[in-house]
C-alpha cells in the first residue's frame, strides 16, 4: 500500500526535465538521492535545510523579503470526530482570483485542462490532500503536501500549503480546526456519495491535526482582503501535525513518502515544465477528487515592487490552493511553489517562487520541538 517507487513514478511522468538543473543527485525514488529534507540550490547535501544562497530568487526592487514571523497566537486544540465524512464532503473552496497583472509579467498561458489523477490515490500519491479549517464563513478546504524534514530524517509530521489556508493575512487571525487528509477520498467516489462513505474510504491513513502553523511575515502584512497584490508571493505556509488518534508512527511512515522542498529554484525561464496537483472544489468541480495540470511555467509580477511568482496554464478552482507544483531535478520529483492565486476565469494558476523567506518559515517549523 505504501509505494515510494510508485509516487516518483507517478510524478515523474508528468513532469517535464528541467532545462537547467543543479548536479549533485543520485537516481533514486521519491526525492531521489542525498539527506531527507529541502536539497539547497548548489546540490549539496546537507543534514539541514540551507537557505538559499544571494537571498531571495525574484525579489522586486524593494530588496529584501519580510523576515518569518513567529505564530505565537495559533492555536488549534484537537476536537475528536470533528471532521467526520459528511462535514469534509460540504466544506466549501478556499482560493484568490486576480484580474490582470501590472507589467513585468509575461504573456497569460494558454488554458490547460486540468485531468483527473489515477486512482486509488494511496497507490501513488499519497503524500498529497487535503487541508480543512473552519473561518467565520463556515468548514474550508485547501490541498497539501507531505514534505520532508531535515530534523527527522524518515519521520516527517510537515505538510506544505498556501498562507491563506492557515491565515486570513492582513488584519485577520488564524483558522481554526486545521487538519490534513492525505490521499482523501481514496477511490474517488463521486461527490454525493462521499458524505456516507466509511471513513477509511475518506481518510485512509486517518485525520491529522495542526499542532503548529507558521506562514510569512509577508503574508502577515501584505495578504487577504485587507492586503495588497503583493501579498501573493508570500502566500506559503508549513504546518506540523499529528495523529488524531495518537500513536507513534510519523505522517512520512504512515502514507511512506514525502517530497523534498527546492528552495531557491530557477526562474521560470530555466523551468521546461511543472506539474500542479490540487483537490478543485469550486465549479466546475466538486472537491471529491484529485486532480493535475502539466506546462510550462511563466513569469508572473502580482505588484512591481513584490518577488515574481510562477504562472501556468490550468482550469482547476479554488481548493487546489495549496497544492503542490513539482519539477524532476536529476530525477528527484521536488516541491517548488504550491497554488496561491489564480485568473478569474480560471485559465491559469500562479505560485509563490520559495526564496529565503520561505526556507525561514519551513526551518522555524523543523526545528521546534514536537508537540511544542
Amino acid at each position: 500500500m505504501r509505494s515510494v517507487r510508485a509516487f516518483a513514478t507517478a510524478v515523474t511522468a508528468s513532469v517535464l526535465l528541467l532545462t537547467a538543473c543543479a548536479g549533485g543527485g543520485e537516481r533514486g525514488e521519491w526525492g531521489g538521492g542525498g539527506p531527507a529534507g529541502p536539497q539547497a540550490p548548489t546540490g549539496e547535501r546537507r543534514d539541514r535545510a540551507a537557505p538559499p544562497p544571494g537571498g531571495s530568487p525574484g525579489a522586486g526592487r524593494s530588496g529584501a523579503e519580510p523576515r518569518a514571523k513567529a505564530s505565537e497566537t495559533f492555536s488549534n486544540p484537537v476536537v475528536k470526530d470533528l471532521w467526520q465524512p459528511s462535514r469534509m464532503a460540504g466544506a466549501t473552496a478556499a482560493g484568490t482570483d486576480v484580474g490582470a497583472a501590472p507589467g513585468g509579467s509575461d504573456p497569460a498561458p494558454e488554458p490547460v485542462t486540468a485531468r483527473q489523477v489515477p486512482r486509488p490515490y494511496h497507490r501513488a500519491m499519497a503524500p498529497v490532500g487535503k487541508v480543512f479549517f473552519d473561518r467565520p464563513e463556515g468548514p474550508t478546504v485547501c490541498s497539501g503536501t507531505v514534505v520532508r524534514d531535515p530534523a527527522r530524517p524518515g519521520r516527517s509530521n510537515l505538510v506544505w500549503t498556501a498562507g491563506h489556508c492557515v491565515h486570513s493575512g492582513a488584519r485577520g487571525n488564524w483558522m481554526r480546526n486545521i487538519v490534513f487528509v492525505p490521499a482523501y477520498n481514496d477511490r474517488g467516489r463521486a461527490a454525493g456519495r462521499v458524505g456516507a462513505a466509511p471513513p477509511q474510504d475518506v481518510s485512509p491513513y486517518g485525520v491529522w491535526w495542526a499542532d503548529w502553523s507558521q506562514t510569512s511575515a509577508g503574508w502577515l502584512r501584505h495578504g487577504g482582503a485587507h492586503g495588497d497584490a503583493a501579498g501573493s508571493a508570500y502566500d506559503f505556509a508549513v504546518l506540523h501535525v499529528r495523529p488524531e488518534g495518537g500513536g507513534g508512527a510519523s505522517l512520512e511512515e504512515t502514507v511512506g513518502a514525502a517530497v523534498p522542498v527546492w528552495f531557491g529554484a530557477p526562474p521560470a525561464d530555466r523551468i521546461s515544465g511543472v506539474s500542479v496537483y490540487g483537490y478543485p472544489a469550486a465549479d466546475p468541480y466538486d472537491g471529491a477528487r484529485m486532480f493535475r495540470c502539466t506546462g510550462p511555467p511563466g513569469r508572473y509580477a502580482p505588484a512591481r515592487r513584490a518577488p515574481g511568482l510562477y504562472r501556468v496554464g490550468c482550469t482547476m478552482t479554488g481548493g487546489a490552493s495549496g497544492g503542490g507544483w513539482f519539477v524532476d531535478r536529476d530525477g528527484a520529483t521536488v516541491l517548488v511553489s504550491n497554488s496561491a492565486i489564480a485568473s478569474t476565469r480560471h485559465t491559469w494558476l500562479a505560485g509563490p517562487r520559495l526564496g529565503r523567506a520561505a526556507w525561514e518559515v519551513f526551518d522555524a517549523v523543523s526545528r521546534r520541538p514536537s508537540g511544542r
